[in-house]
This record gives C-alpha cells, structure tokens and sequence, in this order.
C-alpha cells in the first residue's frame, strides 16, 4: 500500500514536538500492520471531514486519512482534537 500525504498534512506535522513524530511512526506503522487494531479507534468521519477515516496518535492528537484511492493511504490533517474538528 502506498502513503501520499498532504501539503497540510506535512506543514501540521512539521509543527509537531518530537515526542509526537516519534508516536506518530509508531502508530502508522501499527496502522500498516493491523489497521484494525483497537489502540488506533479508527472510525469513519462526518461534518467536513465526511468519507474520511480517523485514527489516534495519543489520546489528542489524531490523523484524518484517506481510504478512498485504490492502493493508497492519503494523510490528510494531523492535530489535536480540538483544532481539527472546530
């Protein structure tokens, strides 16, 4: 499976601490191995972000992603909770 990720997806995730990025390659490597794993709560979105898929990083900050393409895996936002679904 291939992972594109957005022009906002790499600046928020450039803003991110380094605790954070290193959680984060934890976590989508656990999402490339067992997508169903219950530690990610994937669950599928609505409002803005409807057709879209979330999955936790740690408790807050969360990944939206794509599931849509054939084969590929679009990052989409990453952030705290609050700041992506305001």
């Amino acid at each position: 499976m291939n992972v594109v990720t957005s022009r906002e997806f790499n600046k928020q995730f450039s803003n991110q601490t380094k605790k954070i990025k290193s959680r984060f390659n934890e976590r989508v490597n656990l999402f490339f191995e067992d997508m169903r794993h219950s530690s990610l709560n994937i669950h599928k979105l609505s409002g803005k972000y409807e057709g879209l898929w979330s999955f936790n990083v740690t408790g807050d900050i969360r990944v939206i992603f794509d599931l849509n393409q054939k084969d590929t895996v679009i990052l989409v936002a990453i952030g705290t909770h609050s700041k992506l679904y305001k």
